[in-house]
């Protein structure tokens, strides 16, 4: 389902309170790649919800620059949230979800790529917490870039 941010705190809480490990991710998620099926797979596998914060179109645009996103906000949370792993979606408008995981404070935080623990914002709150945070490898040869890259190149040779 997708939670209005306003009441992603409450949502959780019901998770928590019910005897959930609740485990959190979030991204872009611009052009859904079986990259992002994979990644949110295992995230989901670490707990017993998982719940993923999309950027919104504003924050996508200040992090990846014109002609980004491809997809609005509400076509990627519902794609996202199409997906079997996945518990809940909410949207954030902030440049990082920091705010978004401070009102969740899930058991275990997930970042995909070669991040140090350390780096993945949101550390602070999650350790503080008792939880776990953890870096997954990003699937080799999947990207929202090198898809757009490739679908611009087949444009100009046409």
């Amino acid at each position: 389902m997708v939670v209005e941010r306003r009441s992603i705190a409450s949502f959780a809480e019901e998770l928590r309170s019910s005897g959930k490990k609740i485990v959190f991710t979030n991204g872009c998620f611009d052009i859904l790649h079986r990259g992002h099926a994979e990644y949110l797979a295992e995230a989901r596998s670490l707990g017993d919800a998982l719940i993923v914060a999309v950027n919104s179109d504003s924050s996508v645009k200040r992090l990846k620059g014109e002609g980004r996103p491809v997809n609005t906000e509400d076509d990627r949370a519902f794609m996202i949230n199409a997906l079997k792993p996945v518990d809940a979606v909410v949207i954030f408008s902030e440049d990082t979800p920091y705010e978004v995981i401070s009102e969740i404070v899930p058991d275990v935080l997930v970042k995909g790529g070669d991040w140090k623990e350390e780096d993945i914002v949101g550390y602070d709150i999650v350790k503080k917490n008792g939880g776990l945070v953890k870096s997954l490898k990003f699937v080799d040869s999947y990207s929202t870039t090198s898809i757009i890259n490739k679908i611009s190149s087949a444009e100009q040779k046409q």
